[in-house]
């Protein structure tokens, strides 16, 4: 497994704070249903520091980032973006998410996140799931 390089030691208290105090009901949900302990066939890590950014969610084997938005995002939508397209820039590939879809369709996140991994994985596949009954 190819180790990512954008690692920010600097941001490393600051991660282990928001692992620890500051994780949204919906962040604990898509954890512990989810993303913990390689449930979901790839392992995740919680609150990592990449770039200059501190991401929700990451997969390293294929550099998927998982994020949940929560209220704080609807203020800065552009700050989102410009964001995103950083980290995309680096070769990191993006999930988002609402905190309704994880609380409310925890199922459809988990075919949507199951089906990142074996695009990624695969790299041939669309990146978008099939409709559902396909």
């Amino acid at each position: 497994m190819k180790k990512y390089n954008h690692y920010n030691i600097k941001l490393k208290d600051r991660a282990w704070e928001l692992r620890n105090e500051s994780i949204s009901k919906a962040e604990k949900y898509i954890w512990k249903s989810l993303l913990s302990r390689g449930r979901i066939g790839a392992q995740f890590k919680r609150q990592r520091p990449i770039d200059r950014f501190i991401v929700d969610f990451f997969c390293q084997e294929v550099k998927l980032i998982v994020e949940i938005d929560g209220s704080s995002h609807f203020s800065n939508p552009s700050y989102d973006r410009y964001r995103q397209e950083r980290l995309e820039n680096l070769g990191y590939h993006f999930l988002r998410f609402t905190e309704g879809e994880v609380l409310n369709c925890i199922d459809d996140i988990s075919i949507k996140i199951e089906h990142a991994i074996h695009v990624l994985r695969s790299t041939d596949l669309p990146l978008n799931p099939p409709p559902k009954g396909e």
